[in-house]
């Protein structure tokens, strides 16, 4: 009945999305990296607004909705996991990650990623042993690579950027260009707390870079000092 009724709450918040807008925002068209995904159409807030109703479901009626082929049904799982983690205590806070880490298959667009990586598996490992970001910077799932960058915004915010220089560096030569946007992101994300160490990093590494991922990098620099850095990166991307 509890699945039912969330359904419901959904439905009655959803809109159609114009065909050209799904396909340009989550790329859903044929043959692009989600054209496996579904959106009935319902907004971040109405999905926020839920999950704090139901916050309350267990890992097994979580699961239900997190392997769901519909994008805002598996957004709605990640949020309540989010909530149910910041409220957790430190033995179902382990629960949780390994349960978001089990199901990692489902995280595959890049809002979920956004929405959640840094949330989940960034807070459990801001004080832990942060080695499982290595596996999946070095995984041959696109999404999981974007979850192991993403996730370090979870140390950004607290002043530790570290580890977001160390998966930047194994994902420098990644051939997809939402894991230039997120790196160059999370890059400038670190460089927005320390941009005198970001500058030392972009001197080693920009000539190497994908130009959208040091775009995206530079974008809070003096326009002095975003034409120095591209004058010396690649010239065109290799996608």
């Amino acid at each position: 009945m509890t699945q039912l009724k969330i359904i419901a709450e959904l439905l009655q918040k959803a809109s159609i999305i114009p065909v050209e807008k799904r396909t340009a925002w989550y790329k859903t068209g044929p043959g692009e990296y989600a054209e496996h995904d579904q959106f009935i159409g319902v907004p971040w807030p109405a999905l926020r607004k839920i999950a704090k109703e139901f916050q309350g479901l267990t890992l097994v009626e979580i699961e239900t909705f997190l392997i769901s082929p519909i994008n805002e049904e598996r957004l709605l799982a990640l949020f309540i996991l989010i909530n149910q983690y910041q409220k957790a205590d430190d033995y179902f806070k382990i629960e949780i990650y390994e349960f978001y880490s089990s199901h990692l298959r489902f995280v595959n667009n890049w809002n979920l990623v956004d929405a959640s990586a840094h949330l989940i598996i960034g807070a459990h490992l801001l004080n832990a042993d942060k080695s499982p970001l290595l596996g999946l910077a070095r995984s041959n799932v696109m999404w999981e690579r974007r979850v192991a960058i993403v996730a370090t915004w979870a140390f950004i915010r607290e002043n530790n950027l570290n580890w977001t220089f160390k998966v930047a560096s194994i994902l420098l030569h990644d051939s997809h260009e939402l894991i230039h946007k997120a790196v160059g992101w999370m890059l400038r994300e670190a460089g927005k707390r320390q941009q005198d160490t970001l500058i030392l990093f972009l001197d080693k590494h920009a000539a190497q870079m994908p130009r959208t991922m040091l775009r995206y990098a530079i974008e809070k620099f003096s326009t002095h000092e975003r034409r120095k850095f591209l004058a010396h990166g690649k010239t065109k991307d290799k996608v």
